[in-house]
């Protein structure tokens, strides 16, 4: 097998033994793994010479990525793991159609700033954009700090190339913005965590970059007051709101212990504080003024100025200049960094209506409370579109214990109409609540779809579908 993955990427692109460490757990060391073997291929043609190898002889195979990922969405025990680093390229931009097509290696952050260049942006962004690849937010429909204007990384596709299981290519690389020719297969593939297929190359959407950003850090009396905030602040800019942010005071605390040279948000501590961020492309809006300042920026003071007048906003500190909307933003992009401070981390990522977002925490808090008292819960969300990591730093490590606060989160969205997954995918840690939790008949569905296209179970095996 080594030998004929060898002649299909060349020996130095098929690394075995102690040459594949860093890709034998994920970044967190909460998964570890031996894989057969990481072939790094070059090209589309031998992604599916690789796939085609591996489905004859029925050997698994794990797609990788940046391998960023937080629910064991890449072990590969005993598998052929193809990682796509090699498949880098950016290979052409296209600034009147606002598109990009791009190789699935392509670091997000690379991506972005190449298109910054022609004045535009993808919008997709997160902490871990400089070493995550377009090909893993793809494969799990990533989300991040912009889904309130932009959408998920599935609204800013066009177009995408598949590998099957049977290792041929599937080609959807369209660059329409309207196609209504079958079944949407790229939205099917989206997402599916590599369980369908490999995606080699996309078709991405590119917006116009905003020319000035108003960036602010506001504390609001409670979450419901945030949505005021929040739907106030879209009316005022015309929908510009691109992030909405929420960290609750632990979070802010646990920050200040982790981070060296962390400040406090405010001078006097608050219970809910939002970052907010609006973005603006006219110029009418971001032309500085005589005092330096840009039109969207004094318009964002004069909104919480009035809301603060009206008792809808307890204080607020507006970025006066570019380091201080950094410092702003390390805040919040530290989340990762904050919440594995203290290991063991039971993470729950998790959506519900916006208006229930309130009413999951203090149900979850309880729930925390009643079942493993002392632990505590570390949390931070894209308040913007109901997405809440709820991270539980549990008191026990008992294994039942620990399964009972994964019950009793699932339970708590599922009664508010939520969902146990929101943007980290299923991976293999939320195998249990898909079976305890997942439609029945949606299930079944979605294994008719895997049993249809990788009859011998080849690809990335054990992950997203749990044991019937």
């Amino acid at each position: 097998m080594i030998n004929k993955l060898q002649a299909i990427t060349g020996a130095s692109n098929v690394l075995t033994g102690a040459d594949v460490g860093r890709y034998s757990h994920d970044f967190t060391h909460s998964y570890n793994w031996t894989p057969l073997a990481v072939v790094r291929p070059g090209s589309t043609t031998e992604v599916a010479e690789i796939v085609k190898l591996a489905n004859e002889t029925g050997t698994p195979v794990v797609p990788v990525s940046g391998n960023t990922g937080l629910a064991g969405g890449a072990q590969a025990e005993g598998a052929i793991m193809v990682s796509l680093e090699r498949m880098n390229r950016i290979r052409e931009i296209r600034p009147n159609a606002r598109l990009a097509i791009v190789e699935a290696g392509a670091i997000l952050s690379d991506i972005r700033s190449a298109v910054e260049d022609h004045g535009l942006v993808f919008p997709l962004t997160f902490g871990a954009q400089g070493s995550a690849m377009i090909g893993g937010n793809l494969a799990t429909n990533a989300g991040g700090s912009n889904v309130l204007r932009y959408g998920n990384t599935r609204d800013l596709t066009l177009g995408i190339e598949v590998v099957l299981p049977d290792g041929s290519v599937m080609d959807l690389m369209s660059e329409l913005h309207k196609d209504n020719s079958g079944y949407n297969l790229k939205h099917l593939m989206i997402g599916s965590e590599g369980t369908l297929g490999i995606i080699t190359g996309a078709v991405l959407k590119l917006m116009p970059k905003p020319r000035a950003y108003a960036t602010a850090m506001v504390a609001a009396p409670s979450l419901d007051g945030a949505l005021t905030l929040l739907n106030r602040l879209q009316e005022a800019t015309g929908g510009a709101v691109e992030a909405f942010e929420f960290m609750p005071r632990s979070y802010v605390e646990q920050h200040l212990k982790v981070v060296k040279g962390s400040r406090e948000p405010f001078d006097a501590p608050h219970d809910v504080n939002i970052l907010v961020e609006v973005g603006a492309t006219s110029p009418r809006d971001t032309e500085p003024g005589p005092d330096g300042r840009t039109p969207v920026s004094s318009h964002l003071e004069t909104v919480l100025e009035e809301l603060f007048t009206h008792g809808d906003v307890l204080d607020a500190v507006v970025a006066q200049n570019e380091a201080q909307r950094r410092e702003m933003w390390a805040r919040r992009e530290a989340a990762a960094e904050v919440t594995l401070s203290r290991p063991p981390v039971q993470n729950n990522d998790i959506a519900v209506p916006l208006d229930k977002v309130a009413t999951f925490l203090e149900r979850a808090d309880a729930m925390l409370t009643r079942i493993d008292p002392g632990a505590q819960p570390m949390v931070v969300s894209h308040l913007g579109d109901g997405n809440v990591h709820y991270a539980i730093w549990p008191k026990t490590q008992d294994p039942d214990t620990m399964n009972r606060l994964m019950e009793g989160v699932e339970g708590i969205v599922l009664e508010l109409g939520g969902s146990f997954s929101a943007e980290h995918g299923i991976g293999t840690t939320k195998l249990p609540s898909m079976a305890r939790r997942k439609n029945k008949v949606a299930m079944a569905a979605m294994r008719a779809i895997k049993a249809a296209l990788d009859p011998n179970g080849i690809m990335n095996p054990g992950k997203v579908l749990p044991k019937d």
